[in-house]
């Protein structure tokens, strides 16, 4: 049995379910998907995504608002932690830094971070940090904010080996999607070897980043097989061992009870 520790399931493509969400999810079980962690990017969309999978057991969600998003409602500090009181609530996030698709001051992007991680301390949830071409800062608004009180994940990995070991220093998790199973992920791979048994995840992001041999076509959280297959060849071990560390590594992470 398989986690996706990172998906969208509000965004994915439902057409060739019969438009049904419902539809979705039997065909994630029979793929063998225990569990998912549908990941809030804005609050405008929030409350529609947690009625989506109000009634599913097997599914989890987090609150917040992804660095990227500049038009919609900015968060305090205060809603974020009323809103991580919902029992479905495991995490704050996604937060973090983007200076890929972000340019200028990005003053509001950094503050915007603060508050996630103060009120992830307040709420006593783990983060999940997205940080692209941003690693630096990222590490020390970490550092900064004392985030180690918490921890949490950094999510679809796509940094080097030292960026790695100074997340882990600061008890977090690595997270590791479809982007594992380019061939252009060198430093990527190198991490997947290296990571301790008891500190990574496995995701898809979908609808987003499928994996061989799905890459460019719409992303599904069954898909999350083929990252633990990869993961399983590099590190010479078998895909069950994959998919039952990377599982005990969520349900501990995110205080989520094993079915």
């Amino acid at each position: 049995m398989f986690i996706d520790s990172h998906c969208h399931l509000d965004r994915i493509d439902l057409a060739p379910f019969g438009d049904e969400f419902a539809s979705f999810m039997r065909e994630a079980k029979m793929q063998q998907v225990q569990h998912m962690l549908c990941v809030s990017i804005d609050l405008e969309s929030y409350p529609a995504m947690r009625r989506l999978v109000e009634g599913y057991d097997n599914v989890s969600i987090s609150v917040g608002v992804h660095p990227n998003e500049k038009s919609g409602k900015e968060p305090s500090v205060e809603e974020l932690v009323s809103l991580a009181g919902n029992d479905k609530v495991v995490a704050i996030g996604e937060t973090g830094l983007d200076y890929f698709r972000s340019s200028g001051s990005l003053d509001w992007q950094r503050e915007r971070f603060r508050r996630h991680i103060r009120a992830a301390k307040i709420a006593g949830k783990p983060l999940i940090i997205h940080t692209r071409e941003a690693k630096e800062d990222t590490i020390k608004l970490l550092m900064e904010e004392r985030a180690d009180q918490v921890g949490g994940v950094f999510h679809c990995f796509t940094e080097d080996w030292d960026t790695a070991q100074q997340a882990l220093d600061l008890g977090f998790l690595i997270s590791f999607s479809g982007i594992v199973t380019f061939r252009n992920a060198g430093s990527i791979h190198e991490v997947a070897k290296l990571i301790p048994e008891d500190r990574f995840l496995i995701e898809t992001d979908s609808p987003y980043l499928a994996p061989i041999p799905f890459r460019g076509k719409p992303n599904y959280p069954f898909y999350v097989r083929h990252v633990a297959q990869y993961i399983a060849d590099l590190r010479g071990i078998s895909l069950d061992r994959v998919a039952e560390l990377s599982s005990s590594n969520f349900y501990r992470l995110f205080s989520v009870a094993r079915p």
